[in-house]
């Protein structure tokens, strides 16, 4: 099989794999002439996108598409028949260099099937990045996947030569992993999380006397399948603050389940729909940057968060008697969870307001949208009316307007 049919195969077989954002990593660059590549902004073909907002070009693929697992979920379980395609170390690392040259690509995302045994694969990623980093002098940026139960050696080789390492837990729920994919151990998933924590925390160690050694600088993630299986949003976010407050994740990533041939009755046929995945992306940033805890995000019985309203709107409607918020008086805290908030809006809105009284004429200024916003505050020129904050029409307010469907032709 030749190289550009092994691509083809081998980038497609990758394209479920969501957690690929490049952020958190040091910089490096090849301005001093030495080594090849670098971490810092660049131009090419834009794969994912850092928290910051900065377009990244990766190489996805993965070694190979043979699996000993026969997960229920994957197009690329050992009972599926797809076309199987395998990369040599040296083909993977020829094509992460030419991609570079030709700068359409500013790093590799590289992951893979198992085969023969966890620490063969885990071994075969390894060389991958030896060889990009030690032979070739790669300086760009380089993301594995962790193969559970692999070697601890395996492992502190694997974050000497990687920006971030990740390992997908699959499943919010271990009875869901144990039904759908039952090779995998979540207690295998959890510890191999929580030895790459142990190693980050040694890594970032600043009271050792000797320097400790380099591991993975952007940190570890995770992803979770969605909709798969009858987990709610509620037992997944659950799961997610979990995962962040024991293993200190950088990301938790969230994959809408897609349907795949020949698949099993235990599945859904039909996909969620993909907004789900949106609203809980939604709610985990909710919980790492607004002060969320992930209880207080969900509301009603059937433990889902609304399709229609985005989830901070969702919860200053639920809780009413918080607002109208003074802006002139009122904590940060308070100001993270007004609809229409960012993080930077109320940075500029502390900082603006020791200076002058802030108006309603500010919020285009300040980057906030005034429709979201003006029903939940109290500005020197505003203040919303308690039949409007009150009343039952301002949920309707917010839903997206009714659009008549077509016949489709």
């Amino acid at each position: 099989m030749d190289l550009h049919r092994k691509l083809e195969i081998l980038a497609d077989a990758a394209k479920y794999d969501a957690s690929c954002a490049s952020s958190g990593t040091e910089l490096r660059d090849s301005s001093d002439g030495k080594g090849l590549g670098s971490t810092a902004p660049g131009m090419g073909i834009c794969h994912s996108y850092a928290p910051d907002g900065r377009c990244i070009s990766l190489l996805k693929v993965l070694l190979t598409n043979a699996c000993n697992y026969d997960c229920l979920y994957c197009v690329n379980r050992t009972s599926s028949n797809v076309p199987r395609a395998r990369f040599t170390v040296d083909e993977v690392v020829k094509l992460t260099i030419d991609f570079y040259r030709r700068n359409y690509i500013e790093g590799l995302f590289l992951s893979s099937g198992i085969i023969r045994s966890a620490d063969y694969t885990m071994e075969q990623v390894v060389s991958v990045a030896r060889k990009l980093r030690e032979e070739h002098h790669f300086r760009g940026y380089i993301h594995l996947k962790t193969i559970p139960e692999a070697d601890d050696a395996l492992i502190t080789e694997a974050g000497k030569y990687a920006d971030r390492l990740s390992i997908n837990i699959e499943m919010p729920e271990e009875t869901s992993l144990k039904r759908l994919a039952p090779e995998k151990d979540v207690r295998a998933i959890r510890r191999t999380m929580g030895r790459l924590r142990l190693k980050l925390d040694e890594a970032k160690d600043t009271t050792a006397k000797a320097r400790p050694p380099r591991f993975a600088p952007a940190g570890q993630s995770t992803q979770m399948i969605v909709g798969a299986d009858a987990a709610s949003d509620r037992t997944i976010l659950d799961t997610s603050a979990n995962l962040y407050g024991a293993y200190r994740l950088k990301r938790v990533y969230y994959s809408a389940f897609s349907p795949i041939p020949d698949s099993s009755r235990a599945l859904p046929l039909a996909a969620p729909p993909l907004v789900r995945e949106h609203r809980l992306y939604q709610a985990d940033w909710l919980m790492r940057f607004y002060g969320f805890a992930s209880g207080e995000i969900v509301d009603g019985d059937a433990g889902m968060l609304p399709l229609d309203i985005d989830p901070k709107l969702a919860w200053a409607l639920r809780h009413r008697d918080r607002f109208p918020l003074d802006i002139r008086s009122a904590s940060r805290e308070e100001l993270l969870r007004v609809p229409g908030f960012g993080t930077k809006a109320v940075d500029r809105i502390l900082a603006t307001r020791r200076f002058t009284t802030l108006r309603v004429a500010d919020l285009a200024r300040l980057h906030i949208p005034r429709a979201k916003a003006l029903p939940f505050i109290v500005l020197s020129d505003h203040r919303p009316s308690p039949r409007l904050l009150e009343g039952a029409e301002l949920v309707e307010r917010f839903r997206p307007t009714a659009k008549q469907l077509g016949f489709g032709f």
